[in-house]
């Protein structure tokens, strides 16, 4: 199927088509730290086994990571 993904676009082969699956075919490292858009929505996590990935859909990986401190934050 085609999908685009964060922002390429890509022909991804799926046996279940879930976005669990897609993470696993992607090889997302530590995908239990990944957020995932589907069309412009981010998805529950409890949502990545039942959501299903269809030709055409647009998907972005994100990860959140948290801030250090900047030079001004110790004055």
């Amino acid at each position: 199927m085609q999908l685009k993904i964060n922002g390429k676009e890509e022909e991804v082969q799926l046996k279940v088509g879930n976005i669990t699956e897609l993470l696993a075919v992607k090889n997302v490292e530590m995908p239990e730290m990944v957020s995932v858009e589907l069309n412009g929505e981010i998805l529950e996590r409890a949502a990545y086994e039942t959501t299903l990935v269809k030709d055409n859909d647009q998907i972005e990986f994100l990860y959140f990571m948290g801030g250090g401190c900047v030079a001004w934050c110790n004055a």
